[in-house]
């Protein structure tokens, strides 16, 4: 049987550390149950705190735990998890610096340590993600990717794996990641059971068709922000490059050098995703014609601004109507 600690800590998300505690601890055993055969558990779990005191959730409601994870008398997990951050970050990173050292010594252990959601600032602050694929909740990542500069962030995906270390996307993605290790660790059949005793759609590989466009305006070059505000009014138009390195004042190769630096995206690739982001807001509150919409935003081809779409928010248009619109 394999043990599974996940780590608690003041201002956890609670959803996200019973969530997952409740997958493991089931697994092997649910579908057992409605098939009317012998239940077989498949994983412990424990939660582990700082000194073993309660961990106090963000929503008020305090968790009993299992122990210390400081404790060096209890045996090794083979797997550690870090759950959804649900206080202010930057004061949950300032008042855990004990937990980060600790997270910072198991990457040479032979266990496996994941995140869900903003859990993966822990990881990134403990050093353990430098170099490597990651996700978070989309909603932070431009404030991840600015923080840990040598993450490679995706915050389009809802899962990530790079080596021993796995992270999960936003929200409810912990359904996800507990699936996927479920697999890893006891087989297909296994997470597959699962998968189905809980009604989780374990087709799901991006969280993209619920983020918003990112407004990437976290930076100080005042040049790139008025072009930004430039192209927020005009983004309908055909825009050469050379029409924005004028309005700039700047050479093509230095604006778009600045431009990258600034924001992390080529300035057509910010035009994209503003007319990707508009299109969204039509899908989702009006019954407007697909055709209509796309050349309200500024393109005559509507299989190639189909294309991407979904190469955006993973969905085509139409699918992405029936899932999100009003």
């Amino acid at each position: 049987m394999h043990t599974v600690s996940v780590i608690g800590f003041d201002g956890a998300l609670a959803s996200a550390i019973t969530g997952i505690i409740d997958l493991f601890r089931l697994a092997g055993v649910t579908w057992a149950r409605i098939h009317d055969e012998p239940p077989e558990p498949l994983f412990r779990t424990r939660l582990l705190t700082t000194n073993g005191d309660p961990c106090r959730c963000i929503n008020g409601i305090t968790l009993l735990t299992d122990g210390s994870w400081n404790d060096g008398e209890l045996p090794p997990a083979d797997i550690i998890i870090v759950p959804t951050i649900g206080a202010p970050i930057i004061d949950v990173l300032a008042h855990n610096r004990q937990l980060v050292d600790w997270l910072s010594r198991q990457d040479s252990s032979p266990r496996l340590l994941a995140s869900n959601c903003t859990g993966a600032f822990l990881l990134a602050e403990a050093g353990l993600l430098n170099g490597r694929e990651a996700t978070t909740h989309w909603g932070f990542s431009n404030q991840f990717s600015q923080r840990y500069p040598e993450v490679i962030c995706r915050p389009e995906k809802l899962v990530t794996v790079d080596g021993d270390i796995a992270c999960a996307g936003g929200g409810m993605a912990w359904w996800d990641l507990g699936v996927y290790l479920v697999e890893r660790y006891a087989g297909p059949d296994a997470s597959r059971q699962l998968a189905k005793a809980f009604v989780i759609d374990a087709g799901r590989t991006s969280q993209a068709p619920y983020s918003a466009l990112q407004a990437k305006r976290y930076h100080a070059d005042a040049t790139v922000l008025q072009l930004q505000d430039w192209l927020d009014r005009h983004f309908t138009q055909t825009i050469a490059l050379s029409e924005l390195a004028r309005l700039a004042g700047l050479s093509e190769r230095s604006l778009l050098r600045r431009f990258k630096a600034a924001t992390g995206d080529t300035p057509n690739t910010y035009l994209q995703l503003l007319r990707v982001e508009h299109a969204r807001h039509h899908l989702e509150t009006s019954r407007r014609p697909i055709d209509e919409i796309i050349n309200t935003v500024g393109y005559e081809d509507v299989s190639s601004f189909s294309r991407l779409f979904r190469k955006h928010t993973g969905l085509p248009p139409g699918a992405y109507r029936s899932r999100f619109g009003r």
